[in-house]
């Protein structure tokens, strides 16, 4: 599918906005990872907020890049980050603004979550059926982060620079204020 990538809000690191092709299919989880998930991968649980449905938090991209290895050793391969593109053209879900609906319906920031990360699918899906996509804990992509690579990224299926020293991190979370 075809979406405009970006927002003109925030920080600036999401500009220019441009029109995006996602050629390839993919898969995307419904829910963030539990606790739960993440146990049964790497038997111990990094979170501090402990509790059923919880999701994992406090991971780095090397804890996440070391899940998906166990993960796909078990079940024969396949799983991996979206890249950055394809986590805002799902967490979109065919809409145009920098929300895919009301914030508060959607996800938890730092007004709604009462100081704390919150059970996973407790808040509206997307209209494509996927929770949390706006907050609760962030989200790791594959892609490495690189200031001003929205204004020469190719336009169709981008992956971000080829190296870097910090992975991207989308959605936000429960601690974060929202965006003005």
């Amino acid at each position: 599918g075809t979406f405009t990538m970006g927002s003109q809000k925030g920080d600036g690191f999401e500009r220019p906005m441009r029109e995006v092709t996602i050629s390839k299919a993919f898969y995307l989880g419904r829910y963030e990872v539990t606790q739960e998930q993440w146990a049964a991968m790497m038997i111990t649980n990094p979170a501090k907020n402990i509790g059923p449905g919880m999701p994992v938090e406090d991971v780095s991209n090397l804890d996440v890049e070391e899940f998906l290895k166990v993960l796909n050793a078990r079940t024969g391969g396949g799983w991996r980050l979206p890249t950055e593109a394809e986590w805002e053209y799902a967490c979109r879900a065919g809409t145009d603004g920098d929300h895919a609906g009301k914030l508060d319906d959607l996800g938890w920031y730092d007004a709604n979550s009462g100081g704390a990360s919150h059970p996973v699918g407790k808040k509206r899906p997307n209209a494509w059926g996927l929770y949390d996509m706006h907050g609760n804990v962030w989200e790791w992509c594959q892609d490495w982060y690189g200031r001003g690579y929205y204004s020469h990224s190719p336009l169709a299926d981008p992956t971000g620079p080829d190296s870097g020293s910090e992975r991207v991190l989308r959605s936000g979370s429960w601690n974060q204020l929202a965006p003005a």
